[in-house]
């Protein structure tokens, strides 16, 4: 059993160790995510600190409501409130309202801690939640059920800040899904609290390490999203600019594959209707340019794309804006006009390539518009 807690720990502290550094790198050019990068290396330390103390958490039998178990529930339930909404508020993290928010916490440990250090070996051991009656009224019974009460205040903030603060700022749909999965964790957390085993101790800490490792990836795939793309052209190339390419070098494999690539650049740009067609795709690209899909696929992915048909949308999404800028589209069932074969799969595209979701950015360009129209009907 030692062992199993040991690695479990470890484990933990290495993801924790590892989430925080990336998120201090990121956090050097996004403030947000500096919070993430602190609380993580927290997580961590106290992850590190309990990997020394394996042996007494396996075989430990502090009994219910134990005060460093309810100690560590405060702190970690203050901390799981508040990180994750540095991502889309990093304003909501001010010291002033930080500091107001932790006080409660501050205050109990400060109290708590000294009485603990006192009382050390004397410190009443319970064996079931019927005994807590016989010592309601000791200061230590008084501090231990504060403690509880106060983590289900934050664990309660857990739950409903997102969905609070999302009526006034832009809360990703993840990050709510993200408090739900935490907030439920944590109720486990207190269920350990109340009655410990090492099993349940070590099943929290699994989950809590997978839940947060979710939202790590998540904050790494939207900054993906923000990267560099490659350029798309939808306007058919001069004559004079279609040089005559070179006869491709096998040999060359960074040539070829650039050769390749104008070639299909060429074919796509000049063949507009065809690709605003819903059937076209892989196959049909191959068999227009005589390529198999093998050296399609290598030829795109040399150019930054991560399959022909993210090349292909990559074409009628920048189609779907102009359309949208000129006015031809303005609801969402009228996308199939640049090829896609169902709204849906036009609006995980667009907002899978854009960082914004389809439905914003037609409500943006149709409000231009209105403000346009009117103000050109308020000239005349």
């Amino acid at each position: 059993m030692k062992d199993f807690v040991l690695l479990t720990l470890a484990c933990a502290a290495t993801v924790h160790f590892v989430v925080a550094c990336v998120m201090s790198l990121y956090a050097r050019h996004k403030i947000q995510y500096l919070c993430l990068a602190w609380v993580n290396g927290i997580f961590f330390a106290f992850l590190m600190l309990a990997a020394f103390y394996s042996g007494k958490i396996a075989a430990g039998a502090p009994g219910a409501l134990h005060p460093v178990m309810l100690l560590s529930l405060v702190v970690t339930c203050f901390l799981q409130s508040i990180f994750p909404l540095s991502i889309p508020m990093p304003g909501y993290l001010q010291w002033g309202r930080m500091w107001r928010y932790a006080l409660p916490a501050i205050v109990l440990i400060v109290v708590y801690i000294p009485i603990l250090l006192y009382m050390g070996p004397s410190l009443p051991v319970l064996s079931g939640m019927d005994e807590v009656g016989h010592l309601l009224l000791t200061s230590d019974m008084v501090l231990r059920l504060a403690s509880l009460g106060l983590s289900i205040y934050y664990i309660i903030n857990i739950f409903r800040l997102p969905h609070h603060l999302a009526k006034s700022a832009d809360v990703p749909r993840y990050l709510m899904g993200y408090c739900s999965a935490m907030g439920v964790t944590v109720l486990f957390y207190v269920s350990v609290s109340v009655w410990y085993t090492p099993v349940g101790l070590m099943a929290y800490i699994m989950m809590f390490t997978v839940v947060n490792l979710y939202l790590a990836f998540r904050t790494l795939e939207t900054m993906a999203m923000g990267l560099p793309k490659p350029v798309i052209e939808l306007e058919e190339p001069l004559p004079s600019a279609i040089a005559e390419q070179e006869p491709i070098v096998e040999e060359d494999f960074n040539q070829a594959n650039v050769q390749r690539f104008v070639r299909i650049t060429h074919w796509m740009q000049n063949h507009r209707k065809e690709w605003m067609d819903n059937t076209f795709g892989r196959d049909r690209l191959c068999e227009e340019l005589g390529y198999n899909r093998h050296l399609v696929l290598q030829c795109i992915r040399s150019q930054g794309f991560n399959n022909v048909h993210d090349y292909i949308n990559s074409y009628r999404i920048e189609a779907l804006k102009q359309m949208v800028q000129s006015g031809q589209i303005q609801t969402v069932n009228d996308c199939i006009l640049v090829g896609f074969g169902t709204p849906k799969t036009a609006r995980c595209c667009f907002e899978r390539s854009e960082d914004m979701t389809l439905d914003d950015f037609l409500a943006q360009n149709v409000k231009k518009e209105v403000e346009k129209s009117q103000k050109e009907a308020g000239e005349t």
